[in-house]
């Protein structure tokens, strides 16, 4: 039936507990730098983009509504989004900055080696 040299084998030396935890490491890491750490970054500008309003700004809220604040407090921005008619949304609802014409025109005059 089986050969007595088969039968004389051993079972096979297991691999070392680093080389079964690599693959689970190597996850780890690549999950790291493609999802946790943009993560981080996005949430950092988007509370110093928070911190950072003041009036007058054009804003998009993360519904989509633009306005320009009007007034601010600790949590609630009060917004104009259109002549006499204004609306409060909760700071975080803040979704970004609308960026007018001349914002992006000094910015590309910054860019532009001279």
């Amino acid at each position: 039936m089986i050969s007595p040299a088969w039968a004389q084998m051993g079972a096979g030396d297991a691999p070392s507990p680093i080389v079964q935890l690599l693959p689970l490491l190597l996850i780890f890491v690549v999950f790291y730098f493609l999802l946790i750490r943009p993560q981080q970054t996005k949430a950092k500008e988007h509370s110093s983009l928070l911190a950072n309003l003041k009036r007058n700004d054009d804003v998009i809220t993360s519904g989509g509504i633009h306005g320009k604040v009007v007034a601010l407090s600790e949590r609630v921005v009060t917004l104009e989004i259109a002549p006499k008619v204004q609306i409060k949304v909760e700071r975080e609802q803040i979704a970004s900055l609308v960026k007018t014409t001349q914002q992006e025109t000094k910015e590309k005059e910054k860019e532009q080696p001279k």
